[in-house]
């Protein structure tokens, strides 16, 4: 009886252990690597461009999907910055929502 009650901590222990790697975003630990990797290279493109307002540009990741916000000079820099998202790899889509100013 005591072996089984032993056993039975055990397996809970470890089915908490599993379950734990998951994050509170519903992701799991390489999914929010990935995630970070991706707006961490669209971050660097943008920066590399030279148009200075695209440094202004916020940048979030889920799941591959890259939300770029923020304010540009005109629709020629908006697009500009879509297409530099989507260069990057692992991007899955890229949402828009950049304001021209």
């Amino acid at each position: 009886m005591r072996h089984l009650l032993r056993s039975m901590l055990v397996l809970t222990l470890l089915v908490a252990v599993a379950s734990g790697c998951t994050s509170m975003t519903g992701k799991s630990a390489g999914e929010n690597v990935d995630d970070a990797s991706i707006t961490t290279q669209v971050k660097t493109k943008l920066a590399a461009e030279k148009v200075a307002t695209l440094t202004k540009v916020d940048v979030d990741t889920n799941k591959g999907v890259v939300y770029l916000t923020g304010n540009v000079e005109n629709a020629a820099i908006k697009a500009r910055a879509t297409e530099i998202a989507k260069a990057v790899s692992g991007v899955r889509e890229v949402v828009n929502n950049l304001t021209v100013q």
